[in-house]
């Protein structure tokens, strides 16, 4: 059995969402097939309608590649290096690993 039109299912709607704009009565949404021809009347006022350009929905890139610290020149990664032996930074986070693993072992 197919999902009806705007069904949600996994709590996203199953149709992308149209942004329309009448000069009346303002925005409004609807749940369309990519198919579907766009509106042509307000469902308030019987006005015309046109259908707005969106964004759509963000993206979130996940894992390794996708920042810019991860592309960073091999003479940048040194001098990072050198400056963080010089604050010590490097022994901190070493101390730091060595008593969460002593405590997670007691």
């Amino acid at each position: 059995m197919s999902p009806a039109p705007g069904a949600v299912r996994g709590g996203f709607p199953t149709m992308p969402t149209y942004e329309y704009e009448c000069p009346r009565c303002g925005r409004f949404e609807r749940f369309q097939p990519i198919t579907a021809r766009p509106l042509k009347a307000c469902p308030k006022c019987a006005g015309a309608v046109r259908r707005l350009i969106s964004a759509g929905a963000g993206i979130i890139f996940k894992g390794h590649g996708f920042y810019a610290t991860d592309y960073r020149s091999p003479g940048y990664r040194e001098a990072e290096k050198k400056e963080r032996d010089a604050t010590g930074a490097d022994k901190k986070e070493k101390k730091k690993k060595a008593d969460r693993s002593s405590a997670a072992s007691d």
